[in-house]
């Protein structure tokens, strides 16, 4: 691993852990092993090393949602794929997930931060979800909805899961099978289904 690379990993398990304001550039320098100087020289600011962490982790993960979705032919089952992908690459990355939580525009944006630049980094989730609902309602599997408002309330869903599961003391064991289950059953168009 480089040092940039130790850094960006360092920066994201401290702001995943101790959010923007607690976390320092001094910390992330000690837990990459590294001089202060050096986190500045790759990084400047300390909101640029909090959006390059947060962006970093975000390109993983569309890496991941790509991967799981980019041959399948059903969208309820894009879908259900683009989820369990989402949910094991958090768990896979818990101690540094939750920069997403708190870089993100579906979240509290922290003072200096470009909004529309983590909004467009964002919008790529979205727009993945819109392609799977818009392949389901295409193909038969997913009933008749609109886009836009479908990808946002299934990301909410995804979110609200993580966020409970990382950030709250409720206990969420099976909190990510069960929002699975509970966005199949909304989407799966089934005969006779009258919408509501």
């Amino acid at each position: 691993m480089s040092k940039k690379e130790a850094i960006l990993k360092a920066a994201q398990e401290a702001f995943a852990q101790l959010g923007f304001t607690g976390a320092t550039v001094k910390d992330v320098a000690n837990r990459a092993d590294v001089s202060f100087g050096l986190v500045s020289h790759y990084f400047g600011s300390k909101q640029e090393l909090f959006l390059a962490a947060g962006f970093d982790m975000a390109d993983r993960l569309v890496a991941r949602l790509t991967e799981a979705t980019a041959k399948e032919t059903d969208g309820l089952v894009a879908i259900q794929r683009y989820m369990t992908a989402y949910f094991d690459f958090t768990e896979e990355h818990r101690n540094r997930f939750s920069i997403l939580l708190r870089c993100s525009p579906f979240s509290h944006m922290e003072t200096g931060l470009d909004a529309e630049k983590v909004a467009e980094k964002f919008s790529i989730f979205i727009d993945e979800l819109k392609r799977c609902v818009s392949l389901g309602i295409k193909d038969g599997s997913i009933r008749d909805l609109p886009l836009e408002e479908t990808a946002l309330i299934i990301y909410g869903n995804i979110v609200g899961s993580v966020r409970t599961s990382l950030l709250t003391p409720y206990e969420s064991g099976n909190i990510f099978a069960e929002t699975i289950k509970h966005v199949m059953r909304s989407l799966k168009n089934s005969p006779g289904q009258d919408g509501c």
